[in-house]
């Protein structure tokens, strides 16, 4: 992938993340289960880790 696409798929992640957080804060609200929303962003930070580090490969 190169720089661009990268930059794209971190755009897309960090959303993703700050969506599910979101969704995550209202189970919480409701005492809904939290706990597949939590693997779900701790899945995307590792991928969110991940595309840095290769953006910095790249630099």
């Amino acid at each position: 992938m190169g720089k661009r696409e990268l930059l794209a798929k971190l755009d897309e992640l960090k959303s993703d993340y700050v969506r599910i957080q979101s969704d995550m804060d209202k189970l919480e609200y409701v005492r809904g289960r939290v706990s597949s929303a939590e693997q779900q962003l701790i899945r995307l930070e590792e991928e969110i880790a991940e595309v840095n580090r290769q953006l910095d490969e790249i630099e």
